[in-house]
């Protein structure tokens, strides 16, 4: 999908978190998934294509099922029988993308307004924000847990516009997950899919004015 074009003001930038703020987790979950005895895909296969614990999962962004919960029901499904903490335990090696947070510190520092956009997968008992070590990155937080709405639900996007106290028109938005680009570009916010391409974040530093070429 390619990006949108540039507007004509780029005062907010808006981060989705896991593949944008953090590097893509597949790799971490594969070696996951085989320390517990488990095939390397068992973690994307189960969480992606069983019914079960694709409607869990749904429960789980918008805060209508707790973390433990989510880990209790899940586990034996996963084919496991310890299921204390298991959202934290698989994810226990999560790592920030050193690159776009500095990118996202930079933006800030220039007077651009930053806010992260996410689908929650838990808070408690593990928070993966604070594991992460972005919590204080942003000027606006939107989690879809403690707003009972996830992406790509339109109105999550404008929550997040009105927390900015920005127009659509004036930021961007970065997301890995090409469904969750549409709903913000009929908003009018122009959207940078973070698809590994070596020129993302110099997309980003453009549409925000902070490189050579200006918005």
């Amino acid at each position: 999908m390619p990006d949108t074009g540039a507007p004509a003001a780029c005062r907010g930038l808006i981060l989705d978190f896991v593949g944008v703020l953090t590097p893509d987790p597949a790799p971490m979950l594969r070696r996951w998934s085989l320390s517990q005895g488990l095939d390397a895909d068992a973690w994307r296969r189960t969480l992606t294509t069983h019914p079960v614990v694709k409607e869990l999962y749904a429960e789980l962004e918008v805060g209508r099922l707790s973390q433990s919960e989510w880990n209790r029901l899940t586990a034996p499904i996963l084919g496991l029988t310890e299921h204390e903490n298991l959202m934290g335990r698989a994810w226990k090696r999560v790592s920030p993308a050193t690159e776009m947070i500095e990118l996202a510190a930079a933006a800030r520092e220039a007077g651009r307004t930053v806010a992260m956009l996410s689908n929650s997968f838990g808070l408690d008992p593990f928070d993966p924000y604070a594991a992460c070590g972005v919590r204080d990155l942003f000027d606006v937080t939107v989690i879809s847990e403690l707003e009972g709405l996830a992406k790509p639900d339109p109105a999550i996007y404008r929550l997040v516009l009105d927390r900015m106290g920005l127009p659509a028109e004036a930021c961007v938005f970065v997301d890995d997950h090409p469904a969750n680009l549409p709903p913000a570009q009929e908003l009018g916010i122009a959207t940078v899919l973070a698809d590994g391409r070596p020129d993302t974040y110099a997309r980003i530093s453009e549409l925000l004015g902070l490189a050579a070429a200006a918005c």
